[in-house]
């Protein structure tokens, strides 16, 4: 009987790269950019996009080594402002990610949406991390 494997690891490309910048908007109106998640190994992988915890800076450097986590855009507001996430969307201040979470086939891609919308005055900064599953 002949057995054989082949060990693999989850291989993914976020572009564009971040940050993903709206720049100047006049209140109370809307922007949306994309950016596409792909899946350029073997596996199927599931992604999850959350806000980062308030220790960003620290997980930020921990992921660069392990690989844990991949940083996505950065939009910070002034006070910290509660993350929802419902029916694949996640409201973050003056942001709408959608979709949130998924799975990706292999060499498939999913387009990520984040649209803005300019609601009060002033500058509002996120960060959010893409959490993609057994990499």
């Amino acid at each position: 009987v002949r057995v054989s494997a082949k060990a693999v690891y989850s291989k993914y490309s976020i572009e564009p790269a971040s940050p993903i910048d709206f720049g100047a908007m006049i209140k109370g109106t809307r922007k949306t950019q994309t950016f596409v998640l792909e899946n350029k190994g073997m596996l199927s992988f599931k992604f999850h996009i959350r806000q980062a915890p308030e220790d960003a800076s620290s997980l930020e450097s921990k992921s660069s080594k392990q690989g844990e986590l991949a940083p996505l855009a950065t939009k910070r507001s002034a006070g910290r402002k509660s993350s929802s996430s419902t029916q694949g969307h996640l409201n973050l201040g003056m942001f709408t990610v959608s979709p949130c979470s998924g799975s990706i086939s292999p060499w498939g891609q999913q387009k990520i949406t984040v649209e803005c919308l300019a609601g009060q005055e002033g500058t509002c900064e996120e960060q959010l991390f893409i959490d993609i599953m057994g990499r």
